[in-house]
């Protein structure tokens, strides 16, 4: 069984940061690639940031670029989200996701779900 395990939720205040963590299994981790989405109350489902099964390429939402920064740290099978410069609106369920498509923006196509992180960030 595929397992996609997120840490480092928490609570922050506005202007302050976060990490998260998600761990995969070897197998998922070198051929998928992958994303972090976010829930907010009321809201669908976004995503976030993806990071390719080789690293080379991401993808960031414009809500958070320039204050979120995904990366792969391959000795440990896991991709981390570093999150600065955190507002109040990114306050949220924050979800690790696994996909083998091509159309990594689309997430209909990820395949594997962690079952998510809460972050929540006072003003």
């Amino acid at each position: 069984q595929v397992q996609l395990i997120e840490s480092g939720g928490g609570l922050v205040q506005a202007g302050g940061s976060l990490r998260l963590s998600c761990a995969a299994s070897e197998r998922v981790f070198s051929t998928h690639s992958m994303g972090w989405f976010r829930q907010a109350p009321g809201l669908e489902r976004e995503l976030v940031a993806v990071i390719s099964r080789s690293g080379a390429n991401t993808y960031y939402a414009d809500s958070v670029k320039g204050r979120f920064t995904i990366s792969r740290d391959n000795a440990k099978n896991t991709i981390n989200l570093q999150m600065n410069s955190l507002k109040p609106e990114d306050t949220a369920v924050y979800y690790c996701a696994a996909t083998d498509s091509y159309y990594y923006t689309v997430e209909q196509r990820y395949n594997y779900w962690g079952q998510g992180t809460q972050v929540t960030v006072s003003s």
